[in-house]
């Protein structure tokens, strides 16, 4: 197929050499399967603006930081610059933890390249060579949505322990490979220690897995392994071999989340207005 704007730049420094044809299109991006010598890639395109929410965005964006105090400056005043800045951050989030994870030994797509705005990665594929399905279009056994589950489980430890936590892990971001889940879509990752909302995405997440697979082992939508992974991730005990229970029991004086989450959010809020009066 002829090659989209965005990716000539690639095919003119040699990071590709041919399109072969576009895989998805979605809020964010589109995919493009891509031939690069004798393998086969994929190419994940940014679209140039999101259909994210303000809130969602503040959520997943808390603490990240930003090099340049320009672009800082600029994305706080909420100016065109500024906003193009946020763009690219929020893409460059990605990328940062595709590499990080992908040394961690979690199941990510292997990332290649990240060249004006395009993240050239491993196309994760199924045992017949054909581009790997999302979990959300397939049905499985009691028996293999207890083995995925186990395995996401693993894998969601592993990010936490290198200190990252999805944010949005759903069946509509999990590819099935000829080897099992592997974990896509990156952009809102967030900072485990440096995002007060870390603990309640973890949750989400967990419980997202457990009402997915649940609907083929009814019995995971009883366990509790969110509470027990960051339980243990906060009494700093967390490992990638740690074995979970999928039980966890509040009467072990773990601290009310949402209700730190709160004096956290009113402690700001008087900060703010406290700033403001001294102005």
């Amino acid at each position: 197929m002829k090659a989209p704007e965005r990716l000539r730049s690639l095919i003119d420094e040699g990071l590709i050499d041919s399109v072969v044809r576009q895989l998805m299109s979605g809020k964010e991006a589109m995919v493009f399967v891509v031939r690069c010598g004798d393998d086969t890639r994929c190419a994940k395109v940014y679209k140039e603006a999101t259909k994210r929410s303000f809130r969602q965005a503040v959520d997943y964006t808390e603490n990240r930081k930003v090099k340049n105090s320009r672009q800082a400056r600029a994305m706080a005043k909420g100016t065109r610059f500024g906003r193009q800045a946020q763009e690219a951050a929020w893409r460059s989030a990605e990328v940062d933890a595709l590499y990080r994870l992908a040394a961690a030994g979690v199941r990510v797509p292997t990332p290649y390249n990240f060249h004006d705005g395009v993240l050239l990665m491993e196309l994760v594929t199924d045992a017949a060579g054909a581009a790997a399905p999302r979990l959300n279009d397939m049905e499985f056994s009691a028996d293999d949505a207890r083995a995925h589950h186990r395995t996401l489980l693993t894998e969601v430890v592993r990010m936490l322990c290198a200190g990252i936590v999805h944010g949005d892990l759903s069946e509509f971001n999990i590819l099935l490979g000829a080897d099992g889940p592997v974990i896509i879509d990156l952009p809102q990752a967030v900072d485990a220690a440096g995002n007060n909302h870390a603990a309640r995405m973890l949750l989400r997440d967990v419980v997202n897995l457990g009402d997915f697979f649940g609907r083929f082992a009814p019995e995971l939508r009883d366990t509790r392994y969110g509470h027990e992974i960051w339980d243990l991730y906060r009494r700093g005990v967390l490992h990638p071999e740690v074995v979970l229970s999928g039980r966890f029991d509040e009467a072990r004086g773990t601290v009310d989340l949402a209700g730190v989450m709160r004096e956290i959010d009113d402690a700001r809020a008087d900060e703010a207005a406290r700033r403001l009066r001294l102005q």
